[in-house]
């Protein structure tokens, strides 16, 4: 697995065309379209290289448009908005043979001390107590076998029945929470952590959807894509380390689905807030699948 969490650095290295201009590649795993938490992760890399100071990220908000070739590069286009020695605001448009695939909108914000709450995390395991994803997959390789094949470069560590699992024992779940963090040392580069943690941000959200109706990937007939994704960042992070992912889903109507979620560090603190619009289609079979 530490040549998948290679592989996610190497993504994540962009190659720099001009000023505003950053060419990505793909890793060597891919789902049938560009995964969309790749794209996201590599927009906030390449607007931040472009910033004229030093400042950290305070929000990211992707519209998906178009699905991406995994066998072809990433063009990443910076159009800056605003430069400013406390804010910045950059668009990033990901391009593939002149069709625009996504458009992020990015914020950088240094705001200094002021006042601080924050919600509290679910209680949970502890990380190191729970299976990691690997043995939850063994067995139900036939089922989910894009997740079995998946790039891992993130340890996974649910705390609770992921959905092929909770499906088989034909139970349902409104909500999913995940410890995660990098399979290998991450860099000290504040801007690769917290575009590893948008690239995480992209798995399991949309979970929570399914897993209310008692629904899982693999097991039903379900056709799910993201419309867009956003991540508001409220403390940096250390990817390296245990952040637990706690989502759920407020909604779903008209094919579409709501999911939301908060990543907590290990002390409890709220480091991230993210919401995600998605189509979601579920197309009932006549029988139980397996």
């Amino acid at each position: 697995m530490s040549a998948d969490f290679d592989e996610l650095l190497a993504i994540l290295d962009l190659r720099q065309i001009d000023d505003d201009t950053y060419v990505g590649s793909h890793p060597s795993k891919n789902p049938v379209r560009t995964f969309g938490g790749q794209m996201m992760a590599q927009s906030l890399v390449a607007a931040t290289r472009s910033l004229q100071h030093t400042l950290p990220p305070s929000a990211l908000s992707v519209h998906f448009i178009a699905g991406g070739d995994p066998d072809k590069d990433l063009e990443f286009h910076i159009a800056r908005l605003r430069d400013e020695r406390r804010f910045a605001n950059r668009r990033v448009d990901v391009m593939q043979d002149g069709v625009v695939l996504t458009t992020a909108l990015v914020s950088y914000l240094s705001g200094g001390r002021g006042l601080e709450h924050g919600i509290e995390p679910p209680e949970v395991p502890d990380p190191l107590s729970v299976p990691p994803i690997d043995d939850l997959l063994r067995g139900y390789e036939e089922v989910v076998p894009h997740f079995a094949s998946a790039l891992r470069p993130i340890d996974w560590r649910y705390t609770n029945d992921p959905t092929w699992v909770m499906r088989d024992k034909g139970e349902k779940l409104t909500y999913n929470r995940v410890w995660m963090k990098a399979r290998g040392d991450m860099p000290d580069d504040p801007a690769v952590n917290a575009a590893a943690l948008a690239y995480a941000s992209d798995t399991t959200i949309l979970d929570s959807i399914i897993t209310t109706h008692g629904l899982s990937w693999g097991w039903d007939r379900i056709f799910a894509v993201s419309t867009n994704h956003s991540v508001w960042f409220h403390r940096p992070v250390r990817f390296d380390e245990w952040v637990l992912y706690s989502t759920s889903s407020p909604v779903a109507a008209d094919s579409r689905g709501l999911g939301t979620g908060h990543f907590f560090d290990r002390s409890g603190q709220l480091l991230a807030t993210v919401v995600q619009e998605g189509i979601v289609k579920h197309f009932p079979a006549k029988h139980f699948p397996r």
